[in-house]
């Protein structure tokens, strides 16, 4: 690896870090959020999926900035408007500006993820790209397990608002090593489908607002079939425009290339089985089993280490011998540890109920993310490399805002160990299904070559 690819991979691993960590370590944040500025379940997910929307949504059209104008300076961009956006997160006076401010951590953090891994894309090519974006997805994916150990300690020690001012940081060093980054500037041709992005916008933030809400109103209530149904309209209306529009910001004709289309349908089930998982259980050790936050987050640190260590090299034997057998049983066994999960008691016996089950799901996950991404991304033309990391990364979150906002509909009113259990059986089931699709779906490049 030359010096500048190493400089490129870590300006990435930094620049993803934090949009990643803000997707998680609130989480172990929200009992004490919801203590100090109140709203119970309806809150929690409303400053968990208010970032997501944005980030969801926007993160398309973010794809097609960093082509337009640049990995470099759109990544800049995300990075001060991140670090803004963490500070009005931190000074919050009540949950709405909280929520609000979220909002537009997730639109800054969308500039993020795309920009941060077509550097990679642009800078490795063959075997070494696949060995960068395990790297890569290694530390992203601690990020994303990390959180609730780091928001734990601040919770604890200190307080929640400490969770967004700390991305100062990072984001600090990010900006400064950036100075002596050479990536391609642009891609000419490009343009931006702003309508399209508005429609998946609106689209989603209907839907969500139902599923959130529909405990508190029941369905037929017209404050939850309006908002509802509005979104699902304006999302059919936006695949219909991305279809017709010349300058679609989700270019359909991406999902012709075969491991293009089956790798973000099993992203789209694997993600948004993990993310209602870690959501629910850091929530679940503190409301019901009397966990402290910084137990809470302990309780996943064993993700860390494995992902850490085990993650480069899952993406070197898929770079090596095809993601197909890797995104098929990877899934499978992360599934079986979170269905395993629902041996929890209400008073959790961390050793003997939770810990074998965080291993198995942690080796599940390493062996799945890396393949995941180099396999979705590897047979794109290094010209949409923004475009199509930003569609994966949409897909993911948006996988993740959808069944976080679903969460009240198979819990019910209140979390206990039945609403628990129930969760985790349909995440491990969720997971499990995205496995079997990749073992079918997936095809290696040898083997169509």
């Amino acid at each position: 690896m030359t010096r500048p690819q190493k400089l490129a991979l870590v300006i990435s691993i930094l620049a993803s870090f934090v949009a990643f960590l803000d997707g998680s370590v609130v989480n172990v944040a929200l009992p004490a959020i919801s203590r100090e500025l109140h709203g119970g379940l309806v809150t929690q997910q409303w400053v968990a999926d208010g970032y997501l929307i944005t980030l969801g949504s926007l993160i398309l059209l973010a794809g097609s900035l960093s082509d337009l104008f640049g990995r470099k300076r759109i990544l800049s961009a995300g990075l001060i408007g991140f670090g803004v956006t963490s500070l009005l997160c931190a000074l919050a006076p009540n949950s709405a500006v909280l929520i609000v401010a979220r909002g537009l951590q997730g639109a800054a953090g969308a500039l993020l993820v795309p920009s941060s891994l077509a550097v990679i894309i642009s800078v490795f090519n063959g075997a070494e790209q696949g060995k960068a974006i395990g790297t890569w997805t290694a530390w992203t994916g601690i990020a994303f397990i990390f959180g609730p150990l780091l928001g734990g300690f601040l919770v604890d020690w200190a307080s929640w608002r400490l969770i967004f001012a700390i991305n100062i940081v990072p984001i600090a060093i990010c900006l400064w090593l950036m100075k002596k980054l050479e990536t391609p500037e642009h891609t000419k041709g490009v343009k931006l489908d702003v309508l399209g992005a508005v429609l998946c916008s609106a689209g989603l933030a209907g839907a969500v607002f139902g599923l959130i809400e529909q405990p508190h109103y029941g369905w037929a209530s017209a404050r939850i079939l309006v908002p509802l149904l509005g979104g699902l309209l304006a999302l059919g209306y936006f695949i219909w425009h991305e279809r017709r529009s010349p300058i679609a910001m989700l270019p359909l004709e991406l999902f012709r290339v075969r491991n293009f289309l089956v790798g973000n349908i099993a992203t789209f089930a694997i993600y948004g089985g993990l993310s209602i998982a870690t959501f629910m259980i850091v929530i679940f050790l503190q409301q019901v089993s009397g966990y402290s936050a910084l137990s809470s987050g302990l309780a996943l640190l064993p993700t860390t280490f494995v992902m850490f260590f085990l993650s480069p090299k899952f993406g070197a034997l898929s770079g090596k011998y095809g993601p197909r057998l890797f995104m098929g049983l990877g899934p499978v066994v992360a599934g079986s540890g979170f269905i395993l999960m629902t041996r929890l008691s209400e008073h959790v016996t961390y050793w003997t109920q939770l810990f074998p089950a965080v291993v198995l799901f942690a080796l599940g996950l390493s062996m799945t993310v890396a393949p995941l991404t180099a396999a979705v991304l590897g047979d794109v033309a290094e010209k949409h490399a923004g475009i199509a990391s930003a569609v994966n990364n949409a897909i993911s979150r948006i996988a993740g805002l959808l069944t976080i906002a679903a969460a009240g509909v198979v819990i019910g009113d209140k979390l206990d160990v039945a609403g628990f259990r129930r969760v985790m059986v349909t995440t491990g089931l969720l997971v499990i299904v995205g496995g079997l699709i990749s073992a079918v779906g997936i095809r290696n490049r040898h083997a169509v070559e």
